[in-house]
């Protein structure tokens, strides 16, 4: 009779936990866990007239993080209003012409704000019509500029624009470049809208070349828009993350596993004080 009895309470206790622990919320992990950092051209219509505010109003955003100067300022005075408000620059961007005329200045910026990365987001070449001859231009400006920003403790990075996508051989332009530039000296910078613009897979393009991909670009792009290789589009196809046509879960935990350390928000649109918060909110709110 004992036994059955505490046999019965045994049992009575077990099941109670049982049920207890499984009406308890599920442990869930945030995808997103990199500061907040958003690149300067999404403010280019309010740095011009107001530097310092433009600032405050990044700060109020809670970013803490930005890429490039403000191209109106000595980058030393800049970086003195960025460290004041607790923005720190991991990256500035510098021109094509830039870096082949004359990469040790482009250094000396890069190290003037504090910038541990210099990015170039675009390659002359004639619009919609990106070449072999055009790759090739650019693989031996990377590879000499880049090898210079090295000696100087900077990493050059390529933002690819998308139309990079032609077809080459067994793959594509893109392929081609990442494949010829010597990767201690050159790595990526992916954007994932341009990415996408252009007819690539972001989490198929991070997987596949990994850690040649140091930051990235964050944008979403407006559910339906067409696609070229032109590299260009209206800008207000630009829209909240979270809200267009990107896989952005899947793109951010690909981007997490292979160490991508610096992420940028880049919204291009006319809306971009009302949808960078948006944004925000978004990338907190993701979990696994």
């Amino acid at each position: 009779m004992k036994s059955s009895y505490l046999f019965t309470v045994i049992m009575v206790f077990f099941l109670t936990s049982m049920e207890s622990r499984s009406q308890e919320p599920a442990k869930v992990e945030p995808i997103f866990v990199a500061p907040i950092g958003v690149q300067a051209y999404s403010f280019r219509n309010y740095f011009p007239k107001d530097i310092p505010g433009t600032l405050d109003r990044i700060q109020e955003m809670g970013i803490t993080e930005i890429e490039s100067g403000s191209g109106r300022m000595p980058p030393e005075e800049y970086k003195k209003l960025c460290d004041k408000r607790g923005i720190s620059i991991p990256s500035t961007g510098a021109g094509f012409n830039q870096l082949r005329d004359d990469p040790a200045a482009v250094a000396a910026t890069a190290k003037a704000l504090g910038a541990k990365y210099v990015m170039c987001a675009w390659v002359p070449h004639e619009r919609g019509a990106f070449s072999i001859e055009d790759a090739e231009n650019a693989i031996t400006v990377f590879n000499t500029a880049g090898k210079i920003l090295k000696e100087q403790g900077i990493t050059f990075c390529y933002h690819p624009h998308g139309y990079e996508f032609q077809p080459y051989e067994e793959g594509t332009l893109l392929d081609y470049i990442i494949k010829s530039t010597d990767p201690d000296h050159v790595a990526f910078e992916m954007d994932i809208f341009w990415i996408q613009f252009g007819g690539g897979d972001p989490v198929a393009l991070l997987e596949k070349y990994g850690d040649r991909w140091k930051m990235m670009h964050l944008k979403d792009m407006k559910k339906g828009t067409v696609k070229d290789l032109t590299g260009g589009t209206d800008v207000e196809n630009n829209v909240p993350l979270g809200t267009g046509e990107l896989d952005m879960p899947g793109i951010l935990k690909a981007a997490r596993k292979i160490g991508i350390a610096h992420y940028f928000i880049e919204d291009e649109s006319s809306a971009v004080v009302d949808q960078i918060p948006k944004s925000i909110a978004y990338l907190k709110s993701l979990r696994y």
